[in-house]
């Protein structure tokens, strides 16, 4: 789970760490359009970070460096909807759930594939329940987590998991170990609805959980389906790819729906240096050394 911590003010904090997809297999295609997915999902350390403070009125405040992108997102923006969700279902309890300044630190892409809105709208609904000092049962949690986005369950989560169907069926993955790895984006935007709808195969097999003699060699077996299509669409994912590739990245892959690709490494030091010398040649694009969190106390990469 994400760090969460309250300061002496009454202000909740918590962290909103970015969602990697290791892997993303397009099974099937609903009738109502959704794809069925599995997917071998893990968290990174690095994310976005949001407080809440008891206020007079509602606010909302942005800051970050990735910030001025949702400046204009209003109403739009998941972090306010799963305010008034849980708002709305805690006044159904007969709950109090007042006022409440919301700050966000936007540390991570838009519209990236590392689920940075969906984090941010299930930190929301981590630290307003706690903030309000509200217990609302599961099934409560779950439907607004499901109705803000298919990716909010997970992240409310925020642990080694594998996602079925459109990605509210979760199985937590508890040996699953640490990585350290580099997260790398052109900051060039990609449509998700795009690089479904150009998607040729819509039923390619599912996850193999079959152990092999590592944890990299086991994901190496796996696939994301989307990143071929995203790649057409998206040269720069390939050259980003490359580049992750001449620092001595183990594994390399898209994360979700793009452009954001990972590479790992054996330790932080190597992905922090690598990080360093990607900057050094693209100071435009973001790169970003961290360290994923493992699915159980003692795991580590192996």
């Amino acid at each position: 789970m994400p760090e969460a911590s309250m300061r002496d003010d009454l202000t909740v904090i918590e962290d909103a760490p970015a969602k990697i997809n290791l892997a993303l297999h397009v099974t099937g295609q609903r009738p109502d359009g959704y794809h069925l997915l599995d997917m071998l999902v893990t968290f990174t350390r690095h994310g976005d970070r949001l407080e809440f403070t008891p206020a007079e009125r509602d606010e909302f405040v942005i800051s970050g460096r990735f910030a001025e992108a949702l400046v204009d997102d209003g109403h739009d923006n998941l972090v306010l909807k799963a305010r008034d969700f849980l708002r709305s279902a805690v006044s159904r309890e007969s709950g109090i759930a007042p006022a409440v300044r919301i700050d966000l630190q936007k540390n991570l892409p838009i519209a990236s594939g590392i689920g940075g809105g969906s984090a941010d709208a299930a930190a929301t609904l981590r630290g307003l329940t706690r903030l309000w000092n509200v217990s609302l049962p599961n099934a409560t949690i779950e439907a607004i987590a499901i109705r803000l986005g298919a990716d909010v369950p997970m992240c409310l989560a925020s642990r080694p998991l594998i996602a079925r169907g459109i990605g509210e069926q979760i199985t937590p993955v508890d040996d699953m170990p640490a990585f350290a790895m580099v997260l790398a984006n052109p900051l060039k935007a990609i449509s998700t609805p795009e690089v479904f709808r150009t998607l040729t195969s819509k039923t390619n097999p599912a996850l193999d959980m079959t152990p092999r003699s590592t944890w990299i060699e086991t994901i190496g077996s796996m696939r994301n389906d989307l990143e071929p299509v995203a790649r057409d669409l998206l040269p720069e994912i390939a050259e980003i790819s490359a580049m992750l590739k001449k620092q001595g990245a183990s594994l390399i892959r898209m994360s979700g729906s793009g452009a954001t690709c990972f590479g790992i490494f054996d330790t932080l030091g190597a992905a922090e240096t690598a990080a360093a010398a990607l900057h050094s040649e693209r100071p435009d694009w973001y790169f970003e050394a961290t360290e994923t969190t493992a699915g159980g106390h003692d795991a580590r990469a192996g």
